[in-house]
């Protein structure tokens, strides 16, 4: 059932070549969330995986990762909190900088967004470079949580940012992954 639901979602996914630059395949999970039937067979999957796991909340990264994240915290009863881009929260925040291609970014969370010892599954829609996740990794640590599992609907293998995640040893669930000459 996993591996069937995995492949629908996986075709559902739209693939746009040379964006946002030439040679970078760009995998677009807006056709996922537009249709409900996919987006239904998505969430239930993760539902499924998380529903009788101890967890406490549920970290979205900015952007896509706040859409599942939020409905999963929603289906699975549990209270959300927002990894953003630096400069977008309002309250006190705690950052953590990571490495892009050409310089350096940054994500924040609020400091009293996790308590010491909750149980947290973190999720953003794509793992290239792992980069935004580490950091979220890291931010949710340093505050305290127990990171439970990472997860995804994308890898992108060829990137290493799988390796990355793994090597913070957080356990990482991806539903369905790409090759870079797929």
């Amino acid at each position: 059932m996993q591996t069937e639901s995995a492949e629908f979602i996986r075709r559902t996914i739209r693939s746009v070549p040379d964006w946002p630059a030439a040679g970078v395949t760009f995998r677009d999970i807006t056709p996922v969330l537009q249709d409900p039937r996919t987006f239904r067979v998505l969430i239930d999957l993760f539902v499924y995986r998380y529903m009788r796991q101890r967890l406490d909340l549920v970290a979205g990264v900015d952007a896509r990762g706040f859409i599942l994240g939020s409905v999963l915290a929603y289906e699975l009863n549990l209270g959300f909190v927002p990894v953003r881009k630096k400069g977008k929260l309002p309250f006190r925040t705690v950052a953590e900088e990571y490495s892009l291609e050409y310089g350096n970014a940054s994500v924040e969370m609020h400091t009293d967004a996790v308590r010491t010892g909750q149980r947290v599954l973190l999720i953003d829609d794509l793992v290239a470079t792992g980069g935004t996740m580490v950091a979220a990794i890291k931010l949710l640590q340093r505050l305290g949580a127990n990171v439970v599992e990472a997860a995804a609907v994308i890898d992108l293998p060829h990137l290493g940012g799988s390796g990355q995640i793994k090597a913070t040893g957080t356990p990482l669930f991806t539903v369905c992954a790409f090759n870079e000459n797929e």
